[in-house]
């Protein structure tokens, strides 16, 4: 099995199909850090305030197993720290102590026990327990195991949402039935009672006044049948409202999930481009997959990555793809002129949603722009101006959006990064003859 990295852990949760698996992959996570360490997640009844049970990944599975320990025998200062969630929590000399008190696999040497709360709409809903042996030397396993629990909250968070809303489910759905079914049975009794009352008083069986005391009592019965329909009907309008909310959930657990898949995609990039940067000792193979990884990452046809050059006021074309064959590598332009000089110069990013609307611009004389939309973004680190990059002709003639603008800010950044540890521009201008 490949090492688990937080790029691969993201993909995991996203992917995983109940609380089970996405423990199972946290698990792996920790292997990679501390392999004689022990990771269980204690479920919390807020009802009961108690650790109701203990699921412990062990061989590609979940143990789950009964716990039915008081919250309030936590002491109460690391009580509230862990209610809080957020950050693991020392246990410090205590750790022995309560590792027995929630069933943990005992260390011989001592172990450090370190709790985290996962919080769910605002309140307690599991603790995370980390359980690793002393060390003299070295990290904790907790400090770095933590960027990787809190990946898994949003997944924790996810499924916690799917139960809530099942639960939702079968209880209005028991209620409305229920209802119902009472509702139903009253009605027939009354029915049965005015069928034979009538019955009795065609026959003549009956006086007068019992006749009377009859009818009134079959009017109370359809009154109260009356009433037993409108609340039904209430009931009918509160499983509607209550689909209506469910609705809305399942369109925020999208949301969610979207969020995290974008997460998993940044993560998987920079992961690529560290990589790329480990991997490359040629600058034009580097700035190449620099160029390629953002180009389809964005889905960009077009694009380029231009250089300061060395000479002040001017950058070079230092990578391009999908432009006029007759640009080249190493064609200058100056500071301040044309689109990509501009955004140098002003060092803020432009985002032109359809350039139809300013007929003076320079890109409408261009028979390669496909499109009408365009990003142009500066690369700057430690405020010093290495290059901008640019981004045209969006595949199946798309136009970009301001939260595309954010993703291009966070590509920059990376590429800037890359761009000045590798010292890429002086480097690359010496092979392309960019002087």
């Amino acid at each position: 099995m490949a090492p688990r990295t937080l790029a691969s852990l993201a993909h995991a949760l996203s992917v995983a199909p109940d609380l089970d698996a996405a423990l199972v992959a946290l698990s792996e996570g920790l292997v990679e850090i501390d392999r004689s360490a022990h990771l269980a997640l204690l479920r919390y009844d807020g009802r009961r305030e108690m650790l109701a049970d203990r699921l412990t990944p062990h061989g590609g599975r979940v143990v789950r197993t009964t716990v039915e320990t008081t919250f309030d025998h936590i002491p109460p200062p690391v009580r509230m720290a862990v209610a809080s969630g957020g950050d693991f929590v020392d246990l410090g000399e205590q750790s022995q102590e309560y590792a027995r008190l929630l069933g943990l696999p005992q260390i011989a040497e001592g172990g450090l026990l370190s709790l985290r709360g996962v919080r769910f709409e605002g309140a307690l809903a599991a603790v995370i327990s980390l359980y690793e042996p002393r060390k003299i030397f070295g990290t904790r396993a907790s400090e770095r195991f933590a960027p990787f629990v809190a990946l898994f909250d949003l997944g924790f968070a996810r499924f916690a949402e799917r139960e809530a809303r099942e639960e939702a489910v079968r209880t209005l759905e028991d209620v409305t039935q229920r209802v119902h079914g009472e509702y139903l049975r009253k009605l027939g009794a009354l029915e049965q009672q005015l069928t034979l009352a009538r019955d009795e008083v065609g026959r003549g069986g009956l006086a007068a006044a019992e006749a009377v005391a009859l009818e009134r009592e079959a009017a109370k019965a359809t009154e109260e049948a009356r009433r037993a329909t409108r609340r039904a009907e209430a009931v009918e309008h509160q499983v509607v409202a209550a689909v209506g909310q469910l609705e809305q959930a399942h369109v925020e657990l999208h949301r969610r999930s979207e969020a995290l898949r974008q997460k998993t995609r940044t993560l998987y990039l920079i992961e690529r481009v560290l990589a790329l940067d480990a991997a490359a000792s040629d600058p034009r193979q580097l700035v190449d997959g620099l160029l390629a990884l953002v180009g389809d990452d964005m889905q960009a046809q077009r694009c380029s990555l231009m250089l300061r050059a060395r000479e002040p006021e001017m950058l070079y074309l230092a990578a391009a793809r999908g432009l006029s064959p007759h640009v080249v590598d190493g064609v200058r332009i100056r500071i301040g002129v044309g689109v990509a000089g501009k955004v140098a110069q002003t060092r803020e990013p432009l985002i032109v949603h359809d350039v139809s609307e300013a007929q003076t611009h320079p890109l409408l004389r261009d028979q390669f722009f496909t499109t009408g939309s365009f990003i142009s973004f500066p690369l700057i680190y430690h405020g010093e101006l290495l290059g901008v990059l640019n981004l045209t002709n969006r595949a199946r003639s798309g136009i970009f959006a301001e939260e595309d603008l954010e993703r291009v800010r966070l590509l920059a950044l990376v590429v800037s990064l890359v761009a000045s540890h590798a010292r890429l521009a002086e480097r690359l201008a010496e092979t392309i003859g960019a002087r």
